[in-house]
């Protein structure tokens, strides 16, 4: 009987173990994270950026596409993106709620927009007058940007998950990336990523 349990035991405790790692995963979700992937892929990359970070920027126009070309257009990895405000900190947090109010299918097509334009709008004489303007190519009327800059609980929510990235994964900086739980911070091309993306894909599918 002893053994019977014992074996049982030996049994359920990877099922133990996956359903902790499942719920840890599950806590570690916010009501505005937003993601583009399969929710299923082996591989899940949370990028934390800031759209006044210029490093942030390079990676965007740089490293994304092809990232998204070998990896999540082909089902092998989710990107969930968390914005991380970085000076001048006001200004990134408005061009962050603008991305959020954009809605969740405009809010990639936003966020690649505000970071390719980066330059035009952070050193403009008025940076919301420029954002208004950039966001109206996809259909964000001047008007919306203001209703949406007035919204507290946004605010609250990016900032609070912004402290929470802090405190738990001792997050200081931008861009920094977590790649199924191990973080890397710095701008990282494509070609030193894709190691760390082959590891954590062999990892998860005992795949090359």
């Amino acid at each position: 009987m002893k053994a019977v349990s014992r074996l049982l035991a030996l049994f359920l405790l990877p099922l133990f173990v996956l359903a902790c790692a499942d719920a840890a995963r599950a806590a570690d979700s916010y009501p505005i994270d937003q993601a583009m992937g399969k929710p299923d892929a082996p591989v899940t990359i949370v990028e934390y950026a800031s759209l006044t970070c210029p490093h942030c920027a390079h990676f965007d126009e740089d490293s994304l596409p092809r990232i998204k070309a070998q990896w999540i257009d082909t089902g092998k990895a989710r990107l969930i993106f968390r914005d991380f405000p970085t000076g001048p900190v006001g200004l990134s947090l408005a061009a962050s709620m603008v991305t959020h109010c954009a809605g969740p299918q405009r809010y990639f097509g936003v966020l690649d927009l505000l970071f390719r334009t980066q330059e035009k709008w952070i050193d403009a004489r008025s940076p919301i007058d420029e954002i208004k303007h950039v966001v109206a190519v996809a259909g964000i009327r001047p008007d919306q940007v203001d209703a949406c800059l007035k919204r507290q609980d946004l605010l609250n929510a990016i900032q609070a998950r912004a402290d929470a990235a802090n405190k738990t994964y001792n997050i200081d900086s931008t861009p920094t990336f977590m790649i199924d739980g191990k973080i890397f911070s710095g701008d990282m091309s494509y070609d030193e990523l894709k190691p760390k993306l082959d590891e954590a894909y062999r990892a998860a599918t005992g795949k090359k």
